[in-house]
């Protein structure tokens, strides 16, 4: 499936913005690190060769249409669900309830996107997998740290499945005018969420003197987040063409994704700390785990979902 002419224009956008990071990460490593002891400047090659396999990734999930974007994002899911679960308490007494999680409620919430039902999608996990889960817990279980147990795997299905699922969700809008080219609305909001933290951690490196959170995360500096958000919110309201919003729509639209995905960075960061790692995860080269990438989409997906759903949308 082929997908709208805006979809090539703004991959081949990224593509080209991507070859001039790779050009100027390796002209980097020359001058400052050819023998690789610069940890920054081999920090930021790995970032960039990672992104290119999650770009082309992304890339052709979009070109494989409705089915493809789901698919992928189902598996990201399911990733990222372990990657949060693994670093929770839980114990062979959850086996059951692990097992439902992943094999039942994660298949059925993607499922249920694929459908359009919204009306259940949309309090699945929230209502009926947080009743049912405890109760398969408290069946199978041991009463042992049984609230923490119950409330991380929840927490671990809200931010790693209900969340993520939003994005695909997208493709569901029916928006008048828009036809056909809801995948443009995925790519705008990865694009300006996934570069907004590119650019935090480009001006906290350039710029950054005072940290925003620093008992969670040192790196995080008030410059960084304010070039960074103010540079992805000015890229996402010039790519305002691709979308259903007007120049200072997608302004404002843009200045709320992105402070969402910082605010989602930050609580995910104060979870790491809490148990005592850098990452999630070590899958993605440069970039950790799968919700080291996803975290700030995570919450920014609902936000905009639902923004342009009830403003855009034939609801």
């Amino acid at each position: 499936m082929t997908g709208p002419p805006d979809l090539f224009i703004l991959l081949a956008g990224v593509a080209a913005i991507l070859v001039a990071a790779t050009f100027i990460g390796q002209v980097l490593r020359i001058r400052y690190s050819p023998d690789g002891t610069s940890p920054v400047i081999e920090n930021l090659n790995a970032r960039i060769l990672s992104w290119w396999g999650m770009v082309v990734l992304l890339g052709l999930a979009f070109l494989a249409g409705r089915t493809g974007v789901i698919v992928l994002f189902a598996l990201c899911s399911f990733a990222a669900l372990r990657e949060f679960l693994t670093l929770t308490n839980t114990t062979r007494a959850d086996h059951w309830a692990l097992v439902v999680a992943f094999f039942v409620v994660l298949p059925l919430q993607f499922w249920l996107v694929s459908t359009d039902w919204y009306g259940l999608y949309s309090i699945f996990i929230p209502v009926y997998a947080f009743l049912v889960l405890p109760i398969i817990a408290a069946f199978r279980g041991t009463t042992d740290s049984f609230l923490a147990r119950v409330s991380e795997t929840q927490w671990a299905l809200m931010i790693a499945v209900f969340c993520v699922s939003y994005v695909p969700a997208l493709l569901t809008l029916q928006i008048p005018g828009f036809e056909g080219r809801n995948v443009l609305l995925i790519a705008w909001l990865v694009f300006v969420v996934q570069f907004s933290d590119v650019m935090q951690y480009t001006w906290g490196k350039l710029v950054g003197r005072h940290p925003a959170a620093p008992s969670l995360s040192p790196s995080k500096t008030w410059e960084g987040l304010i070039g960074g958000v103010l540079t992805a919110t000015l890229a996402g309201a010039s790519l305002w063409w691709i979308t259903p919003f007007t120049f200072s729509q997608a302004l404002g639209i843009g200045l709320i994704v992105t402070l969402m995905g910082f605010c989602g960075g930050l609580v995910m960061s104060a979870i790491k700390r809490d148990r005592g790692v850098k990452d999630w995860g070590n899958l993605i080269e440069g970039h950790g785990g799968f919700i080291d990438r996803l975290d700030s989409v995570m919450f920014a997906a609902p936000i905009f979902f639902h923004i342009v759903r009830y403003n855009w949308s034939v609801v």
